[in-house]
């Protein structure tokens, strides 16, 4: 599944994904009102404020899984995509206030229209989990987060495909929309919770949010020797 990170391939996956999705990958496109957010290291593991105790521990163990750790770089869940997915859940974005929400809904032609559902992210979210641990019960007789990895990302391959049964949610729907939070997540600014240490934009080179860059714009050729800025 080309969702799932392998170390030889890794950087160059993640690099593509953000040279095509600039805004997504750079900011964190999800991120509208979230100003608020400090990107302060917490004193203790992060407590999602909007996702349950269950639905928490299946959301870590499909963003594990989307993106691993490996000898590249961090993981999504090192990254901090879970706390980043979970800040969203509380703003218009996650209220689905961003978006035209009525019908009709046309789910067979996301790419033409966009998103086609009509469950805002949070809901979308809080009816999946639940339906995605349904599912890997009815398939493994174990919770998500209870299967090992080779299971798991056979499981996220159904998903993608749509071929897994969560009715009345579309898996391939929910999936898509996962992988689209964490590439956010990932490559976002880390005021916004995700990319702790700015890890991935160090692992792709990306240079972060400096106000200027004149002195090198004809240095052409030349590696960029500044750690990237947060704006934070």
């Amino acid at each position: 599944m080309k969702t799932i990170g392998i170390s030889s391939s890794r950087r160059a996956f993640l690099l593509k994904t953000a040279a095509v999705a600039p805004a997504a990958a750079a900011l964190g496109a999800a991120t509208v009102g979230m100003s608020a957010f400090s990107a302060a290291a917490p004193a203790e593991p992060y407590k999602p404020t909007y996702f349950s105790a269950d639905e928490w521990t299946t959301l870590n163990a499909l963003v594990d899984r989307l993106i691993p750790a490996d000898e590249e770089g961090p993981g999504a869940l090192e990254a901090g995509v879970s706390e980043f997915i979970d800040r969203q859940m509380d703003t218009p974005y996650g209220h689905g206030q961003l978006w035209y929400m009525h019908g009709p809904f046309k789910e067979d032609l996301p790419a033409l229209f966009g998103y086609q559902l009509h469950l805002a992210p949070r809901d979308l979210y809080r009816s999946a989990l639940a339906l995605v641990d349904k599912a890997s019960q009815q398939l493994h007789g174990k919770a998500f987060s209870a299967l090992d990895d080779a299971a798991k990302d056979e499981f996220l391959k159904q998903m993608e495909s749509g071929s897994l049964k969560m009715e009345p949610v579309p898996s391939g729907a929910f999936f898509s929309q996962l992988l689209q939070n964490v590439h956010e997540g990932y490559f976002c600014d880390p005021k916004y919770g995700g990319n702790k240490d700015m890890a991935a934009w160090r692992m792709v080179g990306f240079p972060g949010a400096r106000a200027d860059y004149m002195d090198w714009v004809e240095q052409y050729g030349k590696a960029y020797p500044l750690p990237p800025v947060s704006l934070g």
